[in-house]
């Protein structure tokens, strides 16, 4: 046998390609397919995080910060692919960058966020290893946890409609609405029609179940907010951050400045303990639950269920996804996660690592294509979070809104998020709807004894200010 061939034979061998009904076409098809389908991560994780300044005005690096979710995202889908052996592509979680940038950035130097990341991965892998996955996963009831979804997807994309400036604060007005259309009431400017005619294409692209209809989205309004800014006479400055212009190099090195700068405990002299717990449960329950529902989904759409449901090799699956939100943190890229997207990889045929192989190389080549990522304005990637929301919000279909008890609860939990700007205050909200109804409906003890405590933890954070004053803190 040709060393070639003895070569593919092993590898087919090793990700068990042919017994599982695929082959090596398919598995590079699903690898591009997973790639494109989220490749829009290397513009938006920048956006969400080089967008805010910490609780020193201190911002991230926009080239920095391409390089940095390239990298993790490469490293941990070739992970999954060669120890999990699924087609599950890994990268930073779109969510969970929103809570690292609007929740904890606020409170803490960009180092103490990264290293509340690294423990909150930390934690998960300390689940997974010790077996209380099925104890976290019982205490919270499923519909609670798809309303967190849900108001995550709504809280992306008023973030989506800020960052485009189709959504305005109005300025030193108290007598009225506190949001507006546009910057005066109504719509205006080339920036703002490049952004509506992003999320036009991004639904019409979606309708038609087009695989990678967000990144073509992307990259077509990047193409048309160039030549707008070329041909048209606009300021700088309305475009936000990122002005798009041609860069003078398409190809540059890698910058990996962020890699290790994070404080593993330098949270702990910022914020006090209580708030601290809280916010490394959110990361912890948004990652953690995100993970559960994306890898099952992903395996039954790929067949890969045994008779009674379960994903094969499960426990090494979640230790590696632990591991990649410990990596995103120790990187400054944010807590990374499994991507749903990777459906789509499988619908081309893939039902192996192989095509995680693939994937994570596609991700390493685009560590040096930063000057491309860079050019992009938040008018012609802020479409996609429009579309993300939607496909977070999808879940609402699944809550029982006839039953008051789970209903009153979800609804809180999606609408406080987005209307206080918190993804805590949200999951806060719900989680003590949740116990108090359950209380007054005399159904206590069908409350899980971790949610208890989760409740009081968030009793504890929302009466903050009057303990401390009563304590003379």
């Amino acid at each position: 046998m040709p060393a070639a061939q003895a070569a593919a034979h092993a590898v087919d061998r090793y990700f068990r390609i042919s017994a599982r009904g695929s082959s090596f076409a398919r598995e590079v098809r699903g690898g591009f397919a997973t790639f494109f389908t989220m490749a829009y991560i290397l513009v938006l994780n920048p956006i969400i995080l080089g967008g805010v300044e910490d609780r020193f005005g201190t911002q991230l690096s926009g080239p920095q910060l391409v390089t940095v979710t390239a990298l993790v995202a490469a490293v941990m889908t070739a992970v999954m692919g060669l120890g999990g052996n699924l087609p599950l592509a890994l990268a930073a979680g779109l969510g969970l960058n929103a809570v690292v940038a609007f929740q904890l950035a606020p409170l803490m130097s960009w180092a103490d966020a990264m290293g509340l990341v690294v423990l909150e991965g930390i934690l998960i892998c300390v689940l997974v290893v010790t077996g209380l996955r099925e104890a976290v996963m019982n205490a919270i009831p499923q519909q609670l946890k798809q309303a967190i979804s849900v108001g995550i997807g709504l809280f992306i994309a008023f973030i989506g409609f800020i960052d485009a400036g189709f959504v305005t604060r109005i300025p030193g007005d108290t007598g009225t609405v506190p949001v507006q259309l546009g910057a005066t009431g109504q719509l205006a400017g080339w920036p703002v029609l490049v952004f509506c005619l992003g999320v036009l294409l991004t639904i019409a692209l979606m309708a038609r179940r087009m695989r990678g209809a967000i990144l073509i989205s992307i990259v077509t309004m990047t193409v048309v907010a160039i030549v707008i800014n070329e041909l048209a006479d606009i300021q700088p400055l309305s475009w936000g951050l990122t002005v798009p212009t041609l860069p003078d190099d398409v190809v540059a090195a890698p910058d990996f400045g962020l890699v290790g700068s994070f404080s593993l405990f330098g949270a702990f002299e910022q914020v006090g303990a209580v708030t601290l717990v809280l916010l490394v449960f959110t990361l912890l329950l948004s990652d953690f639950f995100d993970t559960m529902g994306t890898v099952v989904g992903v395996s039954s759409e790929a067949g890969l269920l045994d008779e009674k449901g379960r994903v094969p090799n499960i426990g090494r699956i979640l230790l590696i996804d632990g591991a990649a939100a410990v990596a995103g943190g120790a990187a400054s890229s944010s807590s990374n996660t499994s991507y749903i997207e990777s459906a789509a990889g499988v619908g081309e045929g893939a039902r192996t690592g192989f095509a995680s192989l693939v994937t994570g190389g596609l991700f390493a080549v685009a560590l040096f294509l930063t000057p491309l990522a860079t050019v992009v304005p938040a008018q012609a990637a802020a479409p996609a979070l429009v579309a993300v929301g939607f496909l977070l919000m999808a879940q609402v279909r699944h809550i029982d809104w006839e039953r008051y008890e789970i209903a009153i609860p979800a609804f809180l939990t999606v609408a406080v998020m987005p209307f206080t700007y918190s993804i805590t205050n949200g999951i806060g909200a719900g989680f003590l709807a949740y116990v108090v109804i359950k209380t007054v409906l005399g159904k206590a003890r069908e409350v899980h004894p971790l949610l208890w405590g989760a409740a009081a933890l968030f009793a504890v954070y929302f009466a903050i200010d009057p303990i401390e004053r009563l304590l003379g803190a």
